[in-house]
């Protein structure tokens, strides 16, 4: 059986929330998005693709609007991707940047605001420090309170 598949029966396809597929701040990895479009598709949810990022804390530059620099064209065709190949398949799809202070607390925040059915923490390992990595990924494993899924 498929992996989404597996999703989609343990928890009950069409009885779930959405699916939320969570980055800090780099691309997805691809196994990672394949998944959570998969898992989306099969159970009949919505996609919710989510690029948290760290608001630096600067405020004259938060007031100023520079807090934030924009993504490269290639990152950014990387962020739409997921949420363009769901939308082609048929599925709702929502796309959100969240910039804070604390990313790792932002992602379970956004987990307990929207009740998704599988959290899917995939950003592209070789793209971030393995320590924030790990250390996020234990905080959502040990902290949502929904399925989750972890691109070891």
């Amino acid at each position: 059986m498929e992996a989404a598949s597996r999703v989609a029966t343990e928890v009950g396809v069409g009885a779930a929330g959405p699916v939320l597929l969570a980055t800090l701040g780099v691309p997805f990895d691809p196994d990672a998005s394949a998944f959570a479009v998969d898992s989306a598709v099969e159970a009949g949810q919505a996609l919710i693709v989510a690029n948290v990022v760290q608001l630096p804390p600067l405020s004259m530059s938060v007031q100023l609007g520079y807090d934030q620099l924009p993504d490269t064209p290639e990152d950014e065709a990387a962020f739409r991707a997921p949420a363009a190949l769901a939308h082609s398949l048929g599925v709702e799809v929502e796309r959100l940047r969240v910039r804070s202070l604390r990313p790792i607390e932002a992602v379970l925040e956004l987990a307990a605001e929207r009740g998704p059915g599988v959290l899917v923490f995939g950003p592209d390992r070789a793209r971030l420090k393995g320590r924030l990595y790990r250390k996020a990924a234990k905080a959502i494993r040990e902290r949502a309170a929904c399925l989750v899924w972890v691109a070891d």
